[in-house]
């Protein structure tokens, strides 16, 4: 049901969702968010107690005593992976399908949670066996597989932490992570299978380790996926070797709450990513809690989230989520576009999905697709198990919000457009399927006890209707706990003395709407691009790009619009030789964008570079990227230019292709 005035639309949940809902109208939400502000610390020990099987219960919810290091229900004891597994089979779900796998060539194999903790409780044996405990760091470069699920359950049962590279960086990349960690350990596959191709994972872990600095590596454990031929050594061991003959069962490693679960690494403004530290307690509190709420989630349901484990909305919503919640979901292996654009909702109709995760940058692809080729339209499909709709990684548009409704949803599924961050570890702003109405492209109101905040530069409130920062006023369960290593650099990231240390900044700008008092969230504040929903660090970029010093000999990485992305890269170059133009600057382009390929990622590569004799600066040598910014976007320069060393440069850059 919608209703609409001059200014918004608003989407109102119908009768039957409400009454079907966890959280049933606007009035349960209101009363939860009473709650917390009435007792914030009961409030959160009543979900910790309801949601998290305890081995021994705390008796201390919120340690502030060190802030912002701050420690939740510290004197507890658990294990995230009996939460996850051993819990669901002794309450009789050990039948019931925890996994369906689709492969890329579309193979189908169905997991019960039976299947899944024993598959665990014998990789845990082996990683034991192997001289792997407590407290050590585990690197996982996997495919999305079952067996990269079962590899994070098998660490977080040992209590190994886990640390997970997207299959998709690079040697380079995979190493830094390597030695950031001090991991003792990788699990990769000999290739993962994407659109129809074979691409390598064996070989790029073993280009990592020999770039150096991986002295701590001993084993390196390979799942068997695709047969390929791969290089050999002492240290490398097959899975199917080391689980072979291990036994099914494996006492879980009792761990306090505190006991980092994962390191999960992210882009930062500077060029070094950040190890960001999660502990197993408030985490699993977190993932449980806005899967069952935010999703609805239901005994029956099949959740589909497309996110890969390597992100953290593969950690939260594929890889404990929906397991601490008994449910039945999708591990995709594939790409939306593989054997065509139908492949979404072809699958969404074979496996009768209710819940279907993805991200706008995945919709926005797809709406081109069907648009250009009607076969391929989702109407072509039955998609009537749908009941609710997801979106994460970057605000989606208003025009994309509509299609997903009408087309994916057939105008009766509610969206929930989720705000969160690796750093959050779960929802921080979010409707509630059966109580928020809905705005396209609007995250609305935050879940409740998270006290989010737009404030000015000072720490002050904001008017509604009014840009501004975006803070969390109180700490939360599933909030980072440190940057691995590096206290100084999480307490200046993530509490800065501009905000007196009080406040959790997440780096984002917000509004909140002059009457509903909802969340848009308005883009970055920092150096940091949100490509496809995956944070690029401008300085990574851009510090890859000059590291080509055969080539480079300058370069700065600004983000502009894209239709498709949310934001591409746009890359301004100076070159140690003379500025190029037509073919040969296209040659050159292409020469670096593989570089930086091979550099970080095939996802950091910027979709334009532009040449010039030099950058903008200002008289003390500042590159002023807000002229970049406006250069990459195409607008005319109306800011002031007064500082500026070299203004005529900005012609040059704005005419360069």
């Amino acid at each position: 049901m919608s209703t609409s005035d001059q200014e918004t639309k608003l989407y109102v949940p119908s009768e039957a969702a409400v009454k079907a809902a966890h959280v049933s109208g606007m009035d349960a939400y209101r009363k939860l968010c009473d709650e917390a502000d009435a007792d914030y610390e009961g409030y959160w020990a009543r979900l910790a107690r309801e949601f998290v099987a305890w081995k021994q219960p705390f008796t201390q919810v919120l340690d502030e005593s060190n802030a912002p290091f701050f420690k939740w229900f510290a004197d507890g004891t658990l294990n995230v992976s009996y939460n996850c597994l051993d819990r669901n089979v002794e309450q009789g779900r050990g039948d019931k399908v925890a996994i369906i796998f689709e492969a890329d060539d579309g193979k189908v194999t169905r997991v019960t949670y039976n299947e899944l903790l024993t598959q665990t409780s014998q990789l845990a044996n082996a990683l034991r066996s192997m001289g792997v405990k407590k407290g050590d760091r585990v690197v996982i470069y996997m495919p999305m597989s079952v067996e990269g699920v079962v590899a994070m359950q098998a660490c977080a049962r040992i209590g190994a932490t886990h640390s997970v590279v997207f299959g998709g960086f690079s040697a380079q990349s995979l190493r830094d992570r390597i030695e950031d960690a001090g991991a003792v350990m990788v699990i990769t596959a000999d290739e993962q299978m994407r659109g129809g191709k074979q691409l390598p994972l064996k070989a790029i872990v073993d280009e990592a380790l020999s770039l150096g600095g991986c002295d701590t590596i001993r084993n390196v454990v390979v799942y068997q996926r695709t047969g390929g031929k791969v290089a050999w050594g002492a240290r490398d061991k097959w899975l199917h070797d080391v689980v072979a003959g291990q036994a099914i069962t494996c006492e879980p490693e009792w761990v306090e709450a505190e006991h980092p679960l994962f390191l999960l690494y992210t882009s930062g403004s500077t060029g070094k990513p950040k190890g960001v530290q999660h502990a197993g307690g408030g985490y699993l509190l977190h993932a449980a809690l806005t899967t069952k709420w935010t999703f609805d989630l239901k005994p029956e349901d099949v959740f589909w989230c497309t996110a890969d484990i390597g992100w953290v909305t593969g950690h939260t919503y594929i890889a404990y989520g929906p397991l601490a919640n008994g449910g039945t979901q999708i591990v995709f292996e594939g790409v939306p576009t593989y054997p065509d654009a139908g492949r979404f909702w072809k699958m969404i109709q074979d496996h009768k999905v209710t819940i279907f995760y993805t991200a706008p940058t995945a919709i926005r692809s797809l709406i081109k697709a069907a648009e250009s080729n009607a076969d391929v339209h989702p109407r072509e499909y039955d998609l009537s198990s749908l009941r609710l709709l997801g979106s994460v990684g970057e605000p989606i548009n208003p025009a994309a919000w509509e299609w997903y409704h009408l087309n994916i949803g057939g105008g009766r599924c509610p969206i929930v457009d989720t705000f969160w961050q690796t750093e959050t570890g779960g929802h921080m702003i979010t409707p509630l399927p059966g109580a928020t109405p809905l705005v396209p492209g609007s995250c609305t109101l935050p879940f409740p006890g998270i006290m989010a905040a737009v404030v000015d530069e000072t720490g002050k409130d904001v008017p509604w209707g009014q840009g501004g920062i975006l803070v969390v006023k109180k700490p939360w369960p599933s909030m980072i706990r440190t940057i691995w290593g590096d206290p100084e650099r999480f307490k200046k990231s993530y509490y800065p003395a501009d905000f007196q240390g009080k406040y959790y900044l997440a780096g984002d700008g917000a509004i909140r709407d002059a009457k509903t008092g909802y969340f848009t969230i308005t883009g970055r504040i920092d150096d940091v691009l949100n490509v496809s929903g995956h944070r690029m660090g401008t300085m990574e970029i851009e510090s890859a790009l000059v590291s080509c010093t055969e080539l480079v000999a300058e370069a700065a990485v600004v983000g502009r619009p894209d239709d498709t992305t949310g934001e591409a890269i746009c890359a301004f170059v100076v070159l140690k030789r003379p500025r190029p133009t037509g073919e040969e600057a296209r040659q050159i382009a292409k020469q670096l964008r593989d570089w930086v390929g091979k550099e970080i990622g095939p996802i950091a590569k910027p979709k334009d570079i532009r040449f010039g004799d030099n950058l903008p600066k200002t008289r003390s040598g500042k590159i002023m990227r807000r002229l970049l910014r406006s250069i990459a976007k195409g607008e005319q320069i109306t800011q002031d230019t007064s500082t500026l060393e070299n203004p005529a440069i900005l012609d040059q850059l704005s005419q360069s292709n």
